[in-house]
């Protein structure tokens, strides 16, 4: 049995076709195939359900994956343990993100890049489900999400920050003079909000009824990007984490409006995720370094309190 085919099982198994999965591993459709069948013969158990396309893998070939993964995964460690004896930490960090701290993100990959320049960091954006797949399928390193997230289980939490929220507001609007709101004044707002589908979209609405009120957005949208080109129209407010100011800043023409809070409530914490058998990987330990030296929440807090008071 070889590492190689081994590979191509899971990249078949992730692209679900075999001409995707062959380009993935950069070989032809052919050595892709002779691979796999190569791995059937030496295993002796069919793990490919055989057709004219991919129809998928067969009990004994999801066994035969879950552990190729596990395999390949340990064999990715060992050569990042040789090379931190080398004196230099080589490899590749593949880090998952959900969208809304997606923002923050180059507040630990750059310092993390600083100390470890001969490792590239991937940085892929994933819903939380998506991202508990992906680490139990050994497929990302760590990620970044919230702490408190119905869909995390079984993994090992970091915490580094705490989401303030803020009213993002046009200058001439109705609240723009304010220096504090309630969430039910914000609600009376043409306001432009993530989906519910998206767990800040969630938090705000949990945040609004506690106030007795319910947000109507006129615009939905699942992307910061697009949230942020509406409100550049000078028409529409919004509900920010005080987390999107690192990237987006504040657009010309708007203004930060404190939303009330009650401090006894605690703020959702957003932070780092990893398995338990993460916990010897030197690329996670060395990702947890960095990240419990790099002052996200003190960072975080100080351009908050910059922009109110600007």
């Amino acid at each position: 049995m070889l590492l190689r085919q081994l590979e191509y099982l899971v990249a078949l198994a992730r692209e679900r076709h075999f001409a995707r999965a062959a380009a993935a591993c950069f070989v032809s459709q052919p050595s892709l195939s002779a691979g796999i069948r190569k791995l059937e013969s030496d295993l002796d158990v069919p793990l490919v359900q055989h057709g004219a396309r991919f129809e998928g893998l067969t009990p004994e070939g999801e066994r035969v994956l879950h552990r190729a993964r596990r395999i390949l995964h340990e064999r990715d460690a060992l050569h990042h343990e040789l090379a931190e004896m080398r004196g230099q930490l080589t490899g590749t960090l593949r880090l998952g993100a959900i969208p809304t701290a997606m923002t923050v993100a180059s507040l630990i990959t750059t310092p993390f890049c600083e100390r470890h320049q001969q490792v590239t960091v991937e940085l892929e954006s994933l819903s939380s489900r998506d991202i508990m797949r992906r680490l139990a399928e050994f497929e990302i390193d760590a990620a970044l999400t919230y702490l408190d997230d119905e869909d995390l289980r079984g993994v090992r939490k970091f915490p580094l920050y705490e989401e303030r929220y803020l009213l993002l507001t046009p200058v001439d609007g109705p609240c723009a003079a304010q220096t504090e709101i309630g969430w039910a004044e914000a609600a009376k707002l043409p306001l432009v909000l993530l989906p519910r589908r998206m767990r800040n979209r969630r938090i705000l609405d949990d945040l609004f009824a506690a106030d007795g009120a319910t947000a109507f957005p006129a615009v939905e949208t699942d992307t910061l990007d697009a949230l942020y080109a509406h409100l550049a129209s000078g028409r529409w407010s919004s509900v920010i984490s005080h987390a999107w100011l690192h990237m987006f800043g504040i657009p010309r023409g708007m203004r930060v409006v404190r939303l009330a809070r009650d401090e006894a409530e605690p703020s959702p914490a957003v932070g780092l995720v990893v398995t338990p058998h993460a916990r010897e990987s030197v690329m996670v330990r060395s990702l947890l370094n960095v990240a419990g030296g790099a002052g996200v929440r003190d960072a975080l807090d100080a351009l908050l309190e910059a922009h109110l008071e600007s």
